[in-house]
């Protein structure tokens, strides 16, 4: 079905859950009076209207499933009501109707049973690990049983249309043989689909067992002798929090490894080639106890975390998923890992004034090495324009602080002010779980986009000469990405089939991503009109990338705004806060070298002046200071400063085991040996 915006898909998706209500009360009304032309129309138009919802539209669907009223209950329903209709409308024999009935009993008979075969496929196929970029042909996992077969609420739909067709077409005709026909079908498909699920179960195709599967991993562990992972447990939301960490962590010296709890990640992880797992029970995660496994960085917190920190081998840093003057920035829980890295002084002293428990020696500096990627200021833009400004708020977070997001109280302001001035290039990225917990924050977010087509269609930009060519290139580059990065998965396919195709990823493939990606930001903003205004969502193209093509910056107090600072570029902070601009500053040091904006979004005229003149640019200087004092020194490297903190973390844990070895490795706590030549471990 061909996209529909959000409020023609809520009006289309209830508009047929009402008819589909409809066609119940039809269909009882032509049962009882009895009128066999109302009743035919009403039962097909039902079943089809039930199958086209469950394709399109599944979300009314599942309100009527907490209703107890599923699929099961509504196909019953419709067939019982067609059976009383063919009593009192034909004169079929008893022995036909005898028939008629016992054939669509064993019907429900066949489909039950078929429910209860995929409940134990699902079961057998639901594995205690499950691992990435990791081969797996040792277990010799069998692919995926049909879908329709295991999960999907429109096999009974499905396979009951031939039985509905029939009973219709004897109540047209009066003849029986049409009902007993289309009844023998449906469930020739109910029992032939319970015998092949059931093949599933036996030796040649079923999974292996847990004890195999985890013998398994124990080996791998053995083998592959990990040092350093990532740690981390989500919702797929947050799924951002994790990747930005994905190539530092493929930088560091030694065997990285990705530790994940919920299963539903696994596919949410950007392309990497470091080894991913997924232990989702408590059990398969005391096994990296006996591993080399030294350290783990944490980006995030999560309820999960608490049980990886019962481990006593290993050592915990905490990295967090990005540096800002909100409270999530020096939560209290940060005091139960080893080590809080952050990027520069300012975090360290946001910690010690909060006093929330966090050890200022336990704080470790280690810059953002995920900034690499940032280009240094290169210049004003034209002062006849375009200006490209990057507007990128933050989401409304948990609290209902007013001051949180932009959005709910200036952001259409700022958005209104910047597209009344024709230098104006609006890039528009909103934070993913915009939103997400405040109603207000989306409808804001949908206007903000309405306003940018609206002033795109009025501007009507002029697109390049060669535009036809840049898009094709860009296409190109796209499915070159893709090919790259998404792994082809039969539409059947389970985790337990993608966790057989996605095994040890070929050599060079992180380079070929790279430069894939390199090439696909290249053709993406080439193909871009030259003054168009544009909506960025999603994973592509990414914030750093966004930065590179920003004259300036307006966002909120955030991680974005620390980052930004990287490029020494101006950038503007809204003050949703209620506080005077003293206050405000006062009270986030971030927005120490930002151009604060009223809700109203006044200052924004100056500010673009100053942008195309650097003379009346009065707070360059003070940015320079303040990228140090956010992010740190430039020498060293950010990322040497991160190895330098990996390497002794390990050195600790490496001590720690020494003092107290585990059963079987007494004396034994030397470092597995690192994938390239690193220098010599330094000590705390």
């Amino acid at each position: 079905m061909p996209a529909a915006g959000p409020t023609l898909r809520r009006t289309l998706q209830w508009t047929s859950l009402v008819a589909l209500l409809g066609c119940f009360v039809v269909q009882l009304f032509g049962a009882q009076l009895p009128s066999s032309g109302p009743l035919i129309v009403a039962a097909a138009a039902g079943l089809l209207l039930d199958l086209a919802l469950r394709q399109w539209f599944p979300g009314p669907l599942s309100t009527l499933a907490k209703l107890h009223c599923d699929e099961s209950v509504r196909q019953l329903l419709r067939d019982l009501l067609t059976l009383m209709a063919l009593v009192q409308l034909t004169d079929i024999g008893g022995a036909a109707r005898i028939l008629l009935v016992s054939g669509l009993l064993c019907c429900y008979g066949g489909h039950y049973l078929t429910r209860a075969l995929a409940v134990l496929v699902r079961r057998t196929r639901t594995l205690p690990v499950l691992t990435r970029n990791i081969d797996t042909s040792e277990l010799n996992l069998p692919a995926a049983p049909p879908a329709l077969l295991t999960k999907s609420a429109r096999r009974q739909l499905l396979f009951s249309v031939p039985a509905t067709a029939g009973m219709l077409t004897t109540i047209a005709t009066d003849d029986g043989g049409w009902g007993m026909a289309g009844v023998g079908l449906s469930l020739a498909l109910f029992v032939a689909s319970a015998g092949y699920l059931a093949t599933w179960l036996l030796p040649a195709k079923r999974t292996p067992s847990e004890q195999r599967v985890v013998d398994w991993f124990g080996r791998w562990l053995a083998d592959y002798r990990p040092d350093v992972g990532l740690y981390f447990s989500g919702g797929s939301s947050t799924a951002y929090q994790a990747n930005m960490w994905l190539s530092t962590l493929s930088a560091l010296d030694g065997r990285p490894v990705i530790v994940l709890r919920e299963r539903g990640m696994m596919q949410l992880i950007a392309a990497t080639d470091v080894p991913i797992v997924c232990l989702p029970r408590v059990a398969q995660l005391m096994m990296l106890e006996n591993s080399t496994l030294k350290m783990l960085l944490h980006p995030a917190n999560a309820p999960k975390t608490s049980q990886v920190l019962r481990i006593p081998t290993l050592k915990h840093a905490f990295t967090n998923h990005g540096e800002s003057d909100k409270l999530s920035s020096c939560n209290p829980y940060a005091k139960v890992y080893d080590e809080v890295w952050v990027a520069g002084p300012a975090a360290r002293r946001r910690y010690a004034e909060a006093e929330v428990g966090v050890d200022d020696r336990d704080v470790v500096e280690v810059g953002r090495p995920q900034l690499a990627p940032i280009l240094p200021y290169a210049g004003p833009p034209a002062a006849e324009g375009p200006i490209t400004v990057l507007y990128a708020p933050t989401w409304e977070g948990w609290t209902t602080d007013p001051g949180n997001t932009s959005l709910i109280l200036a952001g259409e302001n700022i958005v209104r002010a910047l597209l009344a001035d024709p230098r104006v290039r609006l890039h528009y990225k909103p934070h993913p779980m915009t939103g997400s917990v405040d109603s207000r924050a989306r409808a804001a977010d949908q206007r903000i986009r309405a306003m940018i087509a609206e002033a795109n269609a009025a501007g009507a930009s002029a697109a390049h000469p060669d535009q036809a060519a840049r898009e094709a290139e860009l296409a190109r580059r796209t499915a070159e990405l893709d090919a790259l990065t998404a792994t082809a998965f039969r539409p059947n396919a389970d985790e337990v089939e993608r966790m057989s195709v996605q095994g040890a990823p070929e050599s060079g493939r992180a380079e070929a991503v790279a430069a894939a990606s390199d090439a696909w930001r290249t053709a993406f903003w080439a193909a871009q009109p030259p003054a168009g205004h544009l909506v960025l969502t999603g994973p592509r193209p990414d914030i750093y990338t966004c930065f590179n093509q920003a004259d300036l910056l307006v966002s909120d107090v955030s991680s974005v705004v620390s980052d930004f600072l990287a490029s020494a570029k101006p950038y503007a902070v809204a003050n949703t806060s209620g506080l005077t601009e003293e206050e405000f500053k006062a009270a986030n040091p971030t927005v120490r070298a930002a151009t604060i904006l009223t809700p109203e979004a006044d200052g924004l005229t100056e500010l673009l002046a100053a942008v195309v003149d650097p003379a009346l640019d009065e707070l360059a200087e003070e940015r320079a200071v303040l990228k140090e004092y956010l992010l740190g020194p430039a020498e060293p490297p950010s990322l040497a400063r991160f190895r330098k903190a990996a390497r002794a973390l390990c050195a600790a844990a490496d001590a720690r085991r020494a003092r107290h070895p585990q059963p079987g490795e007494a004396g034994e706590a030397q470092s597995p040996a690192p994938r390239e030549s690193t220098t010599a471990t330094v000590a705390r």
